[in-house]
């Protein structure tokens, strides 16, 4: 692996301290209880990357794959795990999606979704629009605030690796949230498939994860989903929930990247 591919990541962290340590020690200052809550820190900090730039910079990075990945399946009702600035709303085709349901813990960036929403044509005083502020593991809490129904299409984009616990939260997602006959769709950034580049990965995840929100480098979601596996309803034991599955690799990226993606369509049983 090459020492510039290696150590790319650096020129991603200085972007980053450059756009959002200032702003983030601004608020900081004026909420001086913040410095006990590092996980907050955290968030303001992601939330002021993605507002400098970075959000629709990945965003134009993955323009294509999510055209072909989202635009032409998602249907009925979606829900956008980590919906960040409501990017993924923009590839809905509004007649074939009837709601857009945004689940994104980061309340600092809940303004940025509702206008993306609005623009798209969904909005929360007809029930087009639902902003969750719970995290993707608290299935309970989303199957009650829309109501125990379950959703036609779900879409992650780079947020299973953040999670906690990410094959728990697949599973439960998948196996209580998704409706039978349902679409599972992801472009995440993935562990690599290469040892050499996989180290890096590992080597770079301690310091990435403080900083960008819990994101790591290391997590193999696509091998989590391709092998997923839930109980059978009759307690006969475990059993794949997908009825068809595809995976691939987003177009030209070259296997060096730190952040190798992979593009997954599951269709439940």
């Amino acid at each position: 692996m090459k020492a510039t591919a290696a150590v790319g990541l650096l020129t991603d962290i200085w972007a980053s301290i450059k756009i959002a340590l200032l702003p983030t020690l601004k608020e900081l200052i004026a909420r001086p209880s913040l410095f006990f809550k590092p996980s907050e820190i955290s968030r303001i900090f992601m939330a002021k990357v993605w507002a400098g730039g970075f959000g629709d910079g990945v965003d134009e990075g993955g323009r294509s794959t999510k055209e072909h990945l989202i635009t032409p399946n998602a249907f009925g009702a979606v829900l956008d795990l980590g919906a960040g600035h409501g990017h993924t709303v923009r590839y809905l085709d509004r007649t074939k999606v009837s709601r857009y349901i945004a689940l994104e813990p980061n309340t600092n960036m809940h303004s940025f979704i509702r206008k993306a929403a609005s623009e798209a044509g969904y909005h929360e005083y007809d029930g087009s629009f639902v902003l969750l502020s719970c995290g993707a593991e608290e299935t309970t809490k989303i199957l009650t605030a829309l109501g125990s129904v379950q959703v036609d299409t779900v879409v992650s984009i780079l947020t299973l690796c953040s999670v906690p616990d990410p094959k728990k939260t697949i599973r439960n997602l998948v196996r209580d949230v998704l409706k039978p006959g349902g679409l599972f769709l992801f472009y995440e950034h993935v562990l690599s498939h290469r040892s050499d580049v996989a180290w890096w990965q590992r080597f770079w995840t301690p310091i990435w994860v403080h900083a960008f929100d819990g994101c790591r480098l290391d997590r193999p979601t696509d091998i989590y989903c391709a092998e997923l596996k839930v109980e059978e309803e009759n307690g006969g034991g475990l059993r794949s929930p997908w009825r068809e599955q595809e995976l691939w690799n987003k177009v030209d990226e070259p296997e060096e990247h730190l952040f190798w993606h992979q593009v997954g369509k599951f269709v439940k049983n």
